[in-house]
């Protein structure tokens, strides 16, 4: 399964950082990251990020959006979700993080599914980290490993 990870803004060096990489390390899926910047004109900023998130989907690439509004899945519901498009022979998820404005509605209308990391606001990098962490746990708990307790 090749996953893809497309974010508003750019990871620096860090222990926030570190971390992403040490979950991306551990998962045996192709794992992509995509940055996207945008330029500080606020009134055009959340439509030029939906462009440039939406530019950096792979081609026929089930599309994941993050968001606040979205659905609340337990991670064993992720994880079920992810198997059943990956047994279904989908082979590109891409995952969706917004700017500090959220997403544009374009790149909710195209998500197959909005999901949501709880009612909390999170900082970009920690929601970045925190999926992660979920695509990690997801693979663990599809291949009955230990990492996953109940």
């Amino acid at each position: 399964m090749r996953v893809t990870v497309a974010a508003v803004g750019r990871v620096r060096d860090g222990p926030i950082a570190d971390l992403i990489q040490d979950y991306a390390r551990r998962l045996p899926w192709d794992l992509a990251f995509r940055e996207v910047a945008v330029g500080r004109q606020a009134a055009r900023r959340k439509a030029a990020e939906a462009e440039a998130l939406l530019a950096a989907v792979p081609d026929g690439a089930l599309i994941v959006a993050l968001d606040e509004r979205g659905k609340t899945l337990t991670s064993e519901e992720l994880a079920q979700w992810i198997g059943r498009r990956r047994d279904g022979g989908e082979a590109n998820l891409a995952f969706l993080i917004g700017g500090a404005d959220g997403l544009d509605v374009r790149v909710l209308d195209r998500s197959d599914l909005v999901l949501s990391l709880g009612r909390m606001t999170w900082p970009h990098l920690m929601a970045r980290l925190m999926l992660v962490e979920q695509l990690y746990r997801a693979h663990t708990i599809l291949t009955g490993h230990p990492y996953h307790r109940v």
